[in-house]
Formats: C-alpha cells, sequence, structure tokens
C-alpha cells in the first residue's frame, strides 16, 4: 500500500534534523565541519522514517469510486467535492476520481478491480448505489456488488469508507428501507466507517439542488465534503499513525 506522512509531522523531523546537526557542527574543528556535517546530515537522514513526498509516487492514495454525485454532474469538474477533497489534501495525498455519471454498482464492480490494481489506493470512498435505486433495482443485488468491492478493497489491504445515499420518497416506504438498510448493514458486517447520507443538508434544500432535484449545485459541495471529512479525518489518522511504526 502507498503511504506517506502528514506535512506537519515531516517538518518537525526536519526541524529536529537540522538542530541535531547545528549542535553537532559546533562541537567540531573549522577544518572538519564541513566534512562531518554532510556526514552527520546521511546519517540522520538514513535513520529517520521519512517520505519525502516531492512527488505524487510517494503520496498515500486516495480512491474515490462513484457516480454522478462525486463526477460534479452539471458543474465545473473543479467546483466538485472530489476536486475540492484533493484541494484540501495538497502535498499529503493523491487523490484519483474513478467516478462515472450514471454508474451502478454493477457497472462499478465490473470494473474496481482493475482500478484497485492500478492505483493502489490506502483508502476507498465508496460512493454508489443511487442510480440502483432510482432504476429500482433489487437492494440484495446492490449489496452483493457493493460487498465485492469492499471485499476486494480489504483484500488490497485498503481501509473504506461507505457514502451512504437515500432516493425520494415516491419509490415507496418498504423500498426505501431496504434500499438505506443496505449500507448500514454493510458497514456493519464489514467493520467499516459510514457517512449515512451524502447528501445531509442539501437534498431537501431547493436552493442546493439542480433543477433536476437529483444532483447538488456547486454551492453544495463544500457541505457534500464536510459531511464526508469528519470520517476521513479519522481514517487518514490511523494511516498516517500505521505507516510511521
Amino acid at each position: 500500500m502507498k503511504r506517506g506522512f502528514p506535512l506537519a509531522i515531516q517538518k518537525q523531523a526536519i526541524q529536529k534534523l537540522f538542530r541535531q546537526t547545528l549542535a553537532f557542527q559546533r562541537g567540531q574543528t573549522a577544518t572538519r565541519r564541513g566534512v562531518s556535517s554532510a556526514v552527520m546530515l546521511i546519517i540522520f537522514l538514513g535513520a529517520a522514517p521519512l517520505y519525502a513526498n516531492t512527488s505524487e509516487e510517494h503520496l498515500p492514495t486516495l480512491l474515490v469510486m462513484g457516480d454522478s454525485l462525486s463526477a460534479a454532474y452539471g458543474i465545473e469538474q473543479e467546483q466538485g467535492w472530489v476536486t475540492l477533497l484533493a484541494e484540501r489534501l495538497d502535498g499529503e495525498a493523491h487523490v484519483v476520481n474513478a467516478s462515472i455519471s450514471g454508474e451502478t454498482t454493477s457497472g462499478g464492480a465490473q470494473r474496481f478491480a482493475d482500478i484497485i490494481g492500478q492505483q493502489q489506493p490506502g483508502i476507498v470512498l465508496l460512493e454508489l448505489g443511487g442510480n440502483d435505486g432510482l432504476r429500482g433495482l433489487p437492494p440484495a443485488q446492490m449489496r452483493a456488488n457493493l460487498a465485492t468491492m469492499i471485499e476486494q478493497s480489504q483484500q488490497a489491504d485498503a481501509e473504506v469508507l461507505l457514502l451512504g445515499i437515500d432516493i425520494p420518497p415516491n419509490y415507496g416506504q418498504a423500498y426505501r428501507d431496504a434500499f438505506t438498510s443496505v449500507f448500514h448493514s454493510l458497514a456493519d458486517e464489514y467493520d467499516i466507517p459510514l457517512v449515512p447520507f451524502l447528501l445531509e443538508d442539501i437534498a431537501l434544500n431547493k436552493q442546493l439542488m439542480q433543477s433536476d432535484g437529483i444532483h447538488p449545485t456547486a454551492e453544495a459541495q463544500p457541505i457534500i465534503l464536510d459531511n464526508v471529512w469528519p470520517e476521513l479525518e479519522s481514517m487518514l489518522e490511523e494511516t498516517y499513525q500505521a505507516s510511521s511504526q
């Protein structure tokens, strides 16, 4: 799994390194100072458990596997919540958005193995199911597809954050209950964190929804990120701690 450290941790280690090097220099004669400090710098760098993170190659990868809600449907790509997430994690993580508008859990499951094999993410944000619900597909089928992607993620040593969604009430309460219960049961079975409703504080606010009543506006994207962030932040902290051990 690709790993990395937050910039703050790197800065602290580097500052300590230079303080140690400077202290060492003060104890040397002028003729030996240059060579000795260079040697000590190499020793300290070799001992310090640091990743330079000077390129995306060394950054932990976050994979977003979703549908139009994560693909910035109807708005500019740079306005979408996934782009906002990438900006927030700039220099600390590499965000890959594999979301496709109109994607179902079946379509996602068909292409997921190749994507996770190529990207080797440390964390997978799984945001699929909305189109299954809008098409009235069986919740059991949706559950099986999501379970497949969760299992493939865990087999690849990736953590999973499940992003839940709801459907309009005109689909009937029985179907809605069966649909939304899928996310909760999967979170319990696989012991993974869950954001119960991605569009919390958005879906019922017409000013934050596009004219189709399904997709959020650009103004809603920061709220979506705020809905995701608490669970994701905890996962990132655990990932960084694990990589430092």
